[in-house]
Parts: structure tokens; sequence; C-alpha cells
């Protein structure tokens, strides 16, 4: 238990006494899924001193989607173009006790590759570097848009949000090509109302400015600085998690096959069944819905949507050309490649090659979906040669490895009536005791970052246990406006003692 930590024993209860006394022989609080969800929830467990709970992990490990791996070269991969930056302080103080002094910090770079050149990120703030007539359309695009603004609303989808705020030129020119290759779905087909922070919204003056000055303006967004584990990938933050909860309460290749609600058990593959008070699941909610053998659920969740990512990490000797010595990341909006984005991975850290200095690394992530088709066979090579057309690298010789990963469910789309059908499926889970949180659990996009998926569960523990609001998963534009950066345990002593 955290030493700064202190609960009085009332509320340490407060969690046994949800559905009556546990046996003490049997852990009555189920874990689906030891990624950043599950994880989270654990710890925060962990910290209350409750002992009466299991971890069930399919894999045999920690992480999930921020899991990381080396191939057979001796090069890390994470599972996605993965940072580390943060919203809660709570969230921060994990990191640093996970993972104390093995940090490397960052200063984001990021650019997108569009007309032969690099354009400082976000685009609409540095259309200086587009050629003159691309300038011009975007600019007279925008100012329409703000003509326009005040005699009609945007629309209920991307498209139209998209439109009528960046205008005809710049959607045309970037974001419309782009979010296409990113969400792999029709944009007419998902809700606006999710943004938030993820998009860089329009400051006219500001963005005429960077036109007539010639500056750039490259310090929009949450991540402007970020951090990265110097060795082990994103993966080595989620094992040190996983390694400060003590080991019995976690049992990794423990597939679940299906979940009697009536019964309060967890069957798995291997013909265990775990009773429970109360479940907590990181499950996708469509996947929970086939375990639970539920056709009202089933019909519920059925029109939730998702991509699948490939992930394609292209190791190679030497060191990067100088256009990428300092790059984070890069996005491509045209047809001449499979990604819509590559990380120089190799920047994050040198540790994530085998011979630091000798050779270096690039991640390139494709979108799927019903729309998109993807040809797993072919991806690989349509990745090296898609590299060469953006000048990302020079020459296939360099090439020392080639690892390919596919992420059936990679992102949670945002599609219109999405909400409805989340919260409904949530209420009908909880009246059953059951808890969906994260990523998938939850299917919200917007909070699905590893801090905002960590602290799901830190704060599912936290209303359990307290009854204090659960703010990220039903109120995300607060959870994203910083307004969370305060320590829970204090917050939740305080409203403990106020009772």
């Amino acid at each position: 238990m955290s030493e700064e930590f202190e609960i009085p024993d009332a509320a340490r209860k407060g969690l046994m006494e949800l559905h009556g006394k546990p046996n003490p022989n049997e852990p009555r609080i189920i874990i689906l899924g030891a990624g950043c969800t599950g994880l989270g929830a654990a710890y925060r467990l962990h910290q209350f001193g409750h002992e009466n709970y299991l971890v069930l992990e399919a894999s045999p490990s920690a992480g999930g989607l921020a899991s990381s791996f080396v191939d057979s070269k001796g090069f890390t991969w994470d599972l996605g173009g993965h940072v580390q930056f943060s919203h809660y302080t709570y969230f921060d103080d994990l990191m640093d006790r996970a993972l104390p002094g093995a940090w490397i910090q960052h200063l984001r770079e990021s650019y997108i590759w569009l007309r032969d050149r690099f354009i400082p990120y976000p685009f609409q703030n540095n259309l200086r570097h587009l050629p003159p007539d691309d300038i011009s359309t975007c600019l007279k695009g925008l100012i329409q848009a703000q003509r326009d603004a005040d005699d009609q609303r945007p629309g209920k989808t991307f498209h139209d949000w998209l439109l009528a705020s960046f205008g005809r030129g710049i959607a045309d020119v970037f974001l419309f090509p782009y979010n296409l290759k990113v969400w792999a779905h029709p944009l007419e087909s998902m809700s606006h109302q999710w943004i938030g922070e993820r998009v860089a919204t329009v400051d006219v003056d500001r963005i005429l400015d960077t036109v007539i000055f010639g500056r750039d303006d490259r310090d929009w967004g949450p991540n402007r600085t970020f951090r990265f584990p110097a060795r082990g990938g994103t993966g080595a933050i989620w094992n040190a998690v996983a390694a400060m909860i003590p080991r019995q309460h976690f049992r990794y290749n423990s597939r679940v096959t299906r979940i009697d609600a009536q019964r309060h058990r967890v069957c798995t593959a291997a013909g265990e069944e775990h009773p429970y008070d109360v479940l907590i699941s990181s499950l996708p909610l469509d996947v929970m819905a086939g375990l639970l053998g539920d056709p009202a659920l089933t019909r519920e969740t059925a029109d939730l949507e998702y991509s699948t990512t490939h992930i394609v990490g292209i190791g190679l000797a030497g060191q990067p050309g100088d256009h990428l010595t300092t790059k984070s990341w890069l996005y491509f909006p045209e047809a001449n490649c499979p990604f819509y984005r590559v990380t120089v991975f190799s920047n994050y850290s040198p540790n994530n090659t085998p011979r630091p200095g000798q050779c270096w690394s690039l991640m390139a992530e494709v979108s799927q979906s019903r729309f998109k088709p993807v040809s797993e066979e072919s991806l690989g090579r349509e990745v090296i040669q898609g590299m060469l057309s953006t000048n990302l690298i020079r020459c296939e010789d360099d090439i020392l490895s080639v690892w390919q990963r596919r992420i059936r469910r990679g992102y949670p789309v945002p599609t219109v009536g999405r909400d409805e059908h989340v919260h409904s499926a949530l209420a009908d889970l909880e009246k059953r005791s059951i808890y969906s949180r994260g990523r998938f659990g939850a299917w919200k996009y917007e909070v699905s970052n590893q801090d905002h998926t960590c602290m799901q569960g830190v704060e599912l523990v936290d209303r359990l246990l307290l009854g204090t609001p659960e703010v990220t998963v039903f109120n995300p534009a607060l959870a994203n406006s910083g307004s969370q950066r305060v320590v829970p345990e204090r917050r939740a002593a305080k409203q403990e003692a106020a009772r």
C-alpha cells in the first residue's frame, strides 16, 4: 500500500458490502484483462488493501494493446505509435513508481507528408508550406466557412463538422483523405461529438498570421511533450505496473469462454469456474454480449463499429537521414502509400534497436475495415514501397527486419448513434454487477489512451469503494479538460471525511 494512501476502515469495507461478505477462500472480484484498464483497477484494489480479487488474462503476459515485442533481429516494437502523456496526476505518479528514472523526455516533432514536402502539424496552422495554389484554395475555403458559420450549424456527422469548421479547401486537401485513411469508415457515418482535443480547431487570425508572417505554429495539442521508456517499449511500463501487484492475483493464459450472470461465474477454456460478486471487464462490449449469450445485448452492440490496425515495423541498418533525425511521427494522407502514420521508433529510444547507433527503425500503421480491405500477404511489400515513395528510406538493401502484426480491434469508431448503444449496454451490464470499461469495454475513442483507460479502472474502484463519481467514461470532455489533474487519494479521503 502506498505510504501516502490512507482510507478509513469503513470505506475499505465498501466494496465487500456491495454483495455481502465474500468467501475469503474464493476471489470475489474478477477483473477480465490485464491491459491498462484491468491493471489500473487491480493496482487500485491493491492500494486499498483489498485482497479478494483475481485478474484473468488470455495472453501469457500483461499489457494488452500496450504490449511490446522483440522480433527475431532484436528490434523492439509497440502495437502502434504510443506515447506517454497524461491528463491525470495520479497516472503520472503511477508511471513514476512503475519506472523510476527510466524515461526519455521528448518534445514532439510531428509532420504531414503532402505534396512531396513536410508540413508541420497541425496542418491548418502551417498552410504556408503548401504550394501557392493550395494555400489560396485552403484560405478561401476557410474564410467562406467562417462567413457561413452564422447561417448554418454543423450537421451531425464528422464529415459535416470538418467542412463547416475548416472549409472545403482544407477538407479536400488534407482532412478528408487523411481521416478516411485513419478510420477506414465513411466520415458521413461518424459523429463529431467525440472530437474535443483530438482535432485541432480553427483560429483564423492565428492561421492568417502564420501565412502572412511566414512562421510555423507547432505548439497545439496535449502531447506537445511526452516521454517514453528508455528500454522495453511501452510494454515495459505495464509489465512494471503488473509487478507492483502480488502475483497471486493473476491468472495468465486464462481465456474466458462463458459468463453465467445468474450464478455469477466466469468460465475459462481450461474448465475453471471463478465466482464473483463484482465483475470488472475490459473485453469488447460485443464480445461480452456473446460470452453472456444474451440476444438483446447482442442486438444492442451489433451496430458498434471498429477498425482493424496493421503494424509493420521496418528495422534498418545505419542511421536515419537528416530529414528524420529529430522527427517523432509523420502523417500520410495521400494514396502513394498504404499507411496513415509512421513513427520514427528509434528516435523514441535508441534501445528500440539491437545496436544503438548502428541501426534505426520505422513503425507504420495501416487501417482496415469492411469498407477498406487490406491484403496481409502483400502488405509488407506495399509498406516498403510506400516508404521508398515518400522518401522515408533510401534503399531496400538497408532493411534488416520486417515485423508485422494484425490487431483485429484497433480503434473503436465513434459512429452516429454510438453513445446511445454504449450507454444502454453499460447500464444493462451494471444491473448484473458487471462493469465494462476500457478502450473497447466502453467503446469511446476519445478516452482510450493509456492514461484514460487506466483511470477508468481506477475511477471505477473509487466509485465502488467510496461512492465517488466516475469522470472519464461518462464525461470525456471534463476528463480531457485537464481538471482531473488531482491526486485521487486526497480527493477520496476528503469526500470520505465529509460524510
